[in-house]
C-alpha cells in the first residue's frame, strides 16, 4: 500500500453542486462563482463566494479555503485556508473536514497532529465520502493517530473501492496482492487493479501487468470475468 498524500477536494470538485443547498439568490451567486472557478477566473469566483462565506455558507467557506490553500486568485496562505476550512468543517461540510484533516496530517500551516487528522477524516468517512475513507484507511494502515489496524484499513479501503474510487481500488488491489490483513488473492487483486487502471491509474496498470506474469491463464480469465461483471455499489 503506497504512502500517498491525502487527497484534497480537487478530486471531487465536480460533485459539489449536488451537495449544496442554498436560497435562490445565494444559489445564483454560488453558481456564478462555480462557473468562474471552472474556467480559471478565480478573482470572479472569490468575489461571488466571499460574501456567501462571510454570511456562513459552508460550501462557499470551503471553496475559499481551497483558493487560499492553492493560491487561486489570492496569495497562497495556509492560515487563511485553515480559517475557512474550520468554519466550513464546523458546519459539517465533509469536504472541508477532509482537507482540514490533510493539513493537520502534514502540518500545513498548523502543528502536525495525526490524532486530529484521523478525527476529521473519520467524520467524512462516516458520511460515506470516499476520499475521507481512503485517507482514514491509510491512517489505520500505518498507525498514525490511531492504533494500527490493517483489518480496519482493509474495510475502509473496500468501502471506497466499491463506490468506484480509483485510488482505493488500486490500494485494495495491492492489499490483496500482498495479503495485507487478509488472505492473499491474486484474482481479486487483478480485478481491483484492472478497475483502477480502467479509470486511468497508470500505476495500477503497471502493477496489474506485473501480477499477471505470476498468474495462470485460468486465474487471469477469472479476474477479467469478475471485472466485466462488477458494478459500483448502489448502482
Amino acid at each position: 500500500m503506497s504512502d500517498n498524500r491525502p487527497m484534497s477536494l480537487q478530486f471531487t470538485i465536480a460533485f459539489v453542486l449536488s451537495f449544496v443547498c442554498l436560497a435562490t439568490p445565494a444559489w445564483s451567486d454560488y453558481k456564478a462563482g462555480k462557473a468562474a472557478y471552472d474556467r480559471g477566473d478565480y478573482a470572479t469566483a472569490l468575489r461571488e463566494w466571499r460574501p456567501l462565506a462571510e454570511q456562513g455558507n459552508d460550501s462557499a467557506q470551503y471553496f475559499l479555503g481551497v483558493c487560499y490553500a492553492n493560491g487561486y486568485g489570492v496569495p497562497k496562505n495556509p492560515e487563511m485556508a485553515l480559517h475557512w476550512y474550520r468554519l466550513s468543517s464546523d458546519q459539517g461540510n465533509w469536504f472541508a473536514q477532509n482537507d482540514l484533516g490533510a493539513m493537520y496530517q502534514h502540518g500545513d500551516g498548523v502543528l502536525q497532529d495525526y490524532e486530529e487528522a484521523a478525527r476529521l477524516y473519520r467524520l467524512g468517512a462516516k458520511k460515506g465520502y470516499v476520499v475521507a475513507q481512503s485517507n482514514l484507511a491509510a491512517m489505520y494502515y500505518y498507525g498514525r493517530g490511531v492504533r494500527q489496524d490493517v483489518r480496519e484499513a482493509f474495510r475502509l479501503t473496500t468501502l471506497a473501492a466499491e463506490q468506484n474510487f480509483g485510488l482505493a481500488q488500486r490500494m485494495l488491489g495491492i492489499m490483496y496482492t500482498e495479503g495485507t490483513g487478509i488472505p492473499q488473492d491474486s484474482v481479486q487483486a487483478h480485478k481491483w487493479l484492472n478497475l483502477s487502471a480502467a479509470q486511468g491509474d497508470k500505476d495500477a496498470g503497471i502493477l496489474r501487468e506485473w501480477l499477471a506474469e505470476k498468474m495462470t491463464p485460468d486465474q487471469i480469465a477469472e479476474a477479467q470475468k469478475l471485472t466485466r461483471e462488477w458494478k459500483p455499489k448502489g448502482k
